[in-house]
């Protein structure tokens, strides 16, 4: 059977024994139905994972950690994806992809054709609710390393900080592809994705972006809708400078 992994939001260094959240004692003793002496693995998003063992089921399961291992499963190609923000759990599918395809950093960004509206408390559950999206997400693929799920910003605003070797911004109606562009700028070690929300991004924010410097990126001659053009992207940067 597959030894289940584990998140834990607290530090493992220097634990011997810890106390999970009742959602993963739920999922491990509810779901799972293990008991006590069953293997499971357990990391805290800082690199790394520990061997544990089930010692006590629960509301509150209890777990003895073992050894240290420092793998990392990290691409050696730092991705950030910037996106507007898509309505129902289009975004949420988003997170989950963009996570098991190596992203470092997710950017939730406002953009003029967003048509979802959130703020204050609700706002707030929402991002804990991504987060919670790729610490899962995490478990399921064996990475060791949250990816930062940034608050949302205005695209104005984040096009003013956006930093990265090469600044990408999705664009169907240019002519560029990846294969020019590796042979005009050779292999980055980070890369900056920029995708727009259902309608894409508007004329002017693309223009805004390239002025920028922003690089256009097509992808093919299709549209891609706004849930798969970054699992696309991701999947053709991974494969030309990560580790696909």
């Amino acid at each position: 059977m597959r030894i289940p992994r584990i998140f834990s939001p607290e530090p493992l260094a220097g634990r011997s024994e810890l106390e999970l959240d009742e959602a993963a004692s739920r999922h491990l003793v509810k779901v799972l139905r293990l008991g006590t002496g069953r293997p499971l693995v357990l990391f805290d998003g800082n690199g790394g994972e520990y061997s544990a063992e089930l010692v006590e089921t629960g509301k509150r399961a209890r777990v003895r950690l073992g050894d240290f291992s420092n793998g990392d499963r990290q691409s050696p190609l730092a991705l950030t994806l910037a996106i507007g923000i898509s309505r129902g759990d289009r975004f949420d599918w988003v997170i989950q992809k963009a996570t098991e395809l190596g992203a470092t950093a997710i950017q939730p960004l406002w953009t003029s054709r967003c048509e979802v509206k959130l703020s204050g408390e609700r706002l707030q559950k929402k991002l804990a609710h991504w987060r919670q999206i790729a610490a899962s997400a995490c478990e399921q693929c064996q990475r060791n390393r949250l990816p930062v799920i940034a608050e949302p910003l205005k695209l104005a605003q984040y096009l003013d900080r956006a930093e990265s070797e090469l600044k990408l911004v999705l664009h169907h109606r240019t002519e560029l592809d990846l294969r020019q562009l590796e042979n005009e700028r050779g292999r980055p070690e980070s890369a900056l994705l920029l995708v727009g929300p259902e309608g894409g991004l508007s004329q002017a924010e693309i223009d805004a972006a390239l002025g920028r410097e922003f690089v256009p990126l097509r992808l093919g001659p299709r549209v891609l809708r706004t849930e798969t053009a970054p699992v696309a992207a991701l999947s053709v940067l991974q494969f030309q400078w990560g580790d696909l």
